[in-house]
């Protein structure tokens, strides 16, 4: 049994939806192993990551909206020290996922064939955010 860590470093433009699944893929492919289990973790409170469908676009949008209903910026958040969309960033990210895991599988990930890895940026400016990963298998 082996263990790979590292911890990758991605940007955001803003609000949205960045595909981490060609460089999260890449990694995993480069420790050489064929089966095991990734474990993703994005270190930060007001970003998040999710598994969700690659094909449609829309499919991004809707939950993108669906999100902004749930933790609307206009609300009178009692936290508003740090900017009008810092308190739905956090809701959305309690919301969502801050960890992952997914079966490696003849070396490859496990994904569906219509599934992508995306890191969510819940606030309104870019970011660098930076999601650990731990790959054991062998």
């Amino acid at each position: 049994m082996r263990q790979a860590t590292s911890i990758l470093t991605f940007q955001t433009r803003g609000r949205g939806f960045v595909d981490a699944t060609p460089r999260i893929s890449a990694w995993a492919q480069e420790q050489g192993m064929e089966e095991g289990l990734l474990t993703l973790f994005i270190r930060h409170t007001s970003a998040s990551i999710l598994v969700q469908e690659n094909a449609d676009p829309d499919v991004l949008t809707d939950l993108a909206d669906a999100l902004g209903r749930l933790a609307p910026r206009d609300h009178p958040y009692h936290h508003a020290t740090e900017g009008p969309d810092d308190m739905p960033a956090h809701i959305k990210a309690a919301l969502t996922a801050t960890s992952l895991a997914i079966p490696l599988i003849g070396g490859h990930l496990a994904l569906g064939i219509w599934q992508a890895i995306y890191l969510v940026e819940h606030r309104d400016r870019p970011h660098a955010r930076e999601i650990g990963c731990h790959l054991i298998g062998e």
